[in-house]
């Protein structure tokens, strides 16, 4: 009996064991196979002067925020948190301090209408915020730091001390941080200050200071041992209207303001007392990636508005594409990261590399992206890139892209086709160019070609290419467009207000308003009509579409193009066809060059190989060859002017055997033809004596043939 009781026991605890694993099991499928779980990133937002002007919640604080984790005392910190780790939704969150300095009364607030919460830093020191979250599909905490501090000053700048604890004091010493310098002193952020008040407007007052100076509170009144501070201390007094000597004046007679009288190191990296009292703590000071500390001066309309502008773009909306890289790819053109993360292309310019990047590290694409604000010589200090770098994918140089070098680095296609498409890569829905291959159309390579080069036109020879165009300058104030075209945008059509910008336009194509009134010289598409260009290309991409598999349907299935692997031809269409779709203008970058790379990729799909881009003189078919022949002949035609073309076979008796082309839209050039003998219905017609027909604009070449068996 015992032994009984001790088996069902046994037996029993099993049973029971199973089930408790089976129960857990269940528990992590119904938590999610992935293990995605909440994780929670704090947001520090900036504000600009527009914002603080415009947006009621902001205004009673009538704060510029920089935006940064270092920040002058007396300032506000703006804040907010979103939960990257998985999909699930917040639906609670709960602020407070883990610690703030000795003798703070700061206290942490909502500010409803913008989901923020906000703090005023009102003692020297460091404020660590604790956000609790609750989402739809768990819950997280997180924390983050923020430093007040006092302005310090630069140092060593036009004679001036190079006393600690100003930044030269400590940073002079470095040498990598002494070019920094030397190119800085330079630039507009060294010099603008000194230029103003010795050959400024007559309107430059204390209200400019904001801007041209460091620590200059804007708005809100603080302590903190800014420019405004050190000017009441020092008792110097502003009074226009800008004059020779003025600057010297100040050098001379108030030597310890002019460590603050430009824009310098902490108007972008924070103000520096705490980083330098704590032995240069580098997380008391800020390193940004952003537009976040640019959009305190350059966010102000009318005069300076870039900030605006560049929230319209699409840099200011970067698809994250956060990804560990392999270390042989790293800053090259198969390392996603260089061209989507900000900071990421910044370390590409200077030969770093930031790895296994998560959403809350991502940095979208902003001023320092593309100019660096130290100063570098270069014109806007646009940033250098690396030496050798300045090539698309196939080795197509474009060192003479000026400004838009910057453009191109990342708006290519970042395959080669010769040898992408002949080695077939990984076929799927993101085989062929990679999206945006904007440069590689402008500048006329990287389509795939069927044995000839193809015709480019010459926009890739407007001064600073991209930039050229698509930097015209916004249109008026009061419009509904201003700061949603031109400038900083880089868009050339709004689509709300649906309006074309077309400033840049005008020098070679004068009184044009919008894009469809660049008409083409032909009707491309064999649509019948002649349409602006744009009108043209859509439809040779329809066309070209048509033609692909599954054949006869406005669809193409990338599957079973992967099925041909053999089928070069084919993938050389396939992927002329996405490089036009991922391009997008639609034939306004360079529209010659894509409408043939369309028409000739079509009419490769059928069949129809043209043999060389040179213009005929004439209109002209040639007789076929082999004739006399079995069972395949060809057939050479050339068409001196771009037309729709049919080619059709007959019997002796007039009747239509096989349509070779029917009624197709084909580019300048000379062509090739093979007829293997098959009709229409698809089966072998017998031997004899058969006409073929040519036609063209209203032009009609027949010829005779024999086929024997």
């Amino acid at each position: 009996m015992k032994t009984n009781i001790a088996k069902f026991h046994t037996n029993n605890n099993n049973t029971v064991m199973k089930r408790l694993l089976l129960t857990v099991l269940v528990l992590i499928i119904a938590t999610g196979v992935s293990n995605a779980a909440p994780r929670a990133k704090i947001v520090n937002h900036a504000t600009n002067p527009e914002m603080v002007r415009t947006i009621p919640a902001l205004i009673p604080d009538s704060c510029v925020s920089s935006g940064l984790v270092a920040v002058g005392r007396g300032q506000y910190i703006y804040l907010s948190v979103f939960n990257f780790g998985d999909t699930g939704s917040i639906t609670s969150q709960t602020w407070t301090f883990v610690s703030r300095p000795s003798g703070s009364n700061a206290v942490l607030t909502a500010v409803p209408d913008l989901g923020w919460y906000k703090f005023r830093t009102d003692s020297i020191g460091t404020y660590e915020v604790k956000v609790s979250i609750i989402a739809s599909t768990g819950t997280k905490d997180t924390t983050a730091k923020f430093y007040a501090s006092n302005f310090t000053g630069f140092g060593n700048f036009q004679g001036n001390p190079n006393a600690y604890p100003k930044c030269m004091s400590c940073h002079g010493g470095m040498p990598e941080f002494q070019q920094i310098f030397n190119n800085w002193k330079v630039s507009g952020h060294g010099t603008t200050f000194s230029q103003m008040v010795d050959s400024g407007p007559a309107s430059f007052n204390t209200s400019c200071m904001k801007c041209h100076t460091t620590g200059y509170d804007n708005n809100l009144v603080n302590e903190n041992n800014g420019f405004d501070d050190v000017a009441r201390q020092l008792g110097w007094v502003w009074t226009p209207p800008p004059a020779p000597g003025k600057w010297n004046n100040l050098v001379t007679n108030y030597p310890g303001l002019e460590p603050f009288a430009t824009v310098g190191c902490e108007s972008c990296h924070g103000a520096g007392s705490e980083h330098a009292r704590w032995g240069g703590d580098t997380n008391r000071i800020d390193v940004n990636y952003t537009s976040n500390a640019c959009g305190k001066c350059h966010g102000s309309p009318w005069r300076y508005p870039t900030y605006q502008q560049w929230e319209h773009s699409t840099h200011s909306e970067a698809v994250f594409e956060g990804r560990s890289v392999a270390a042989s790819s790293q800053n090259t053109l198969q390392d996603c990261n260089r061209c989507h993360d900000g900071e990421s292309h910044v370390n590409y310019t200077k030969g770093r590399v930031k790895y296994n990047l998560t959403k809350a590290d991502q940095v979208t694409i902003g001023c320092p992206t593309c100019h660096d604000p130290h100063g570098n010589g270069n014109e806007y200090a646009i940033r250098n890139n690396p030496a050798g770098s300045d090539t698309l994918s196939n080795g197509v140089s474009f060192t003479f892209a000026g400004a838009a070098r910057t453009c191109i680095n990342c708006h290519q296609a970042r395959r080669n086709n010769k040898t992408y498409i002949v080695a077939g890569g990984s076929f799927s829905s993101t085989w062929g160019p990679h999206e945006s291959p904007q440069a590689d159309i402008v500048i006329g390579t990287n389509a795939a070609e069927f044995g000839f080069p193809y015709i480019t036109g010459s926009h890739r020879n407007i001064e600073n290419m991209c930039a050229g165009c698509h930097m015209a300058p916004t249109t008026d104030t009061g419009t509904v467009t201003y700061n949603k075209v031109g400038g900083h945008t880089m868009k050339l059509h709004d689509e709300d207000a649906n309006y074309d910008h077309t400033p840049a336009c005008n020098d070679c194509h004068p009184g044009v308003t919008n894009f469809e009134q660049f008409i083409a010289p032909s009707d491309f598409d064999g649509d019948g009509n002649r349409e602006s260009w744009r009108s043209e290309v859509a439809g040779c991409v329809t066309n070209l579409r048509i033609a692909l598999p599954p054949r006869g349907v406005d669809s193409v299935a990338w599957q079973l193009i992967a099925q041909d692997s053999n089928n070069i031809p084919l993938r050389k269409a396939y992927w002329n066809y996405l490089l036009s779709i991922r391009e997008a203008s639609r034939g306004l970058h360079n529209p010659f060059f894509e409408v043939q790379f369309l028409l000739a990729s079509k009419n490769a799909v059928v069949g129809i190989n043209q043999i060389s881009t040179e213009v005929p003189e004439s209109f002209d078919m040639s007789q076929n060859y082999p004739n006399p022949f079995n069972p395949t002949t060809k057939i050479d035609f050339a068409i001196p002017k771009t037309s729709n073309v049919s080619l059709v076979i007959y019997d002796i008796s007039g009747r239509e055997i096989k349509t070779l082309i029917n009624n197709e839209p084909l580019f300048t050039g000379r062509y090739t033809v093979d007829w293997n003998s098959v009709g229409n219905s698809g089966s072998m017609v017998s031997s004899g004596v058969y006409f073929y027909r040519i036609i063209s604009e209203g032009k009609m070449i027949t010829k005779k043939m024999m086929l024997i068996k």
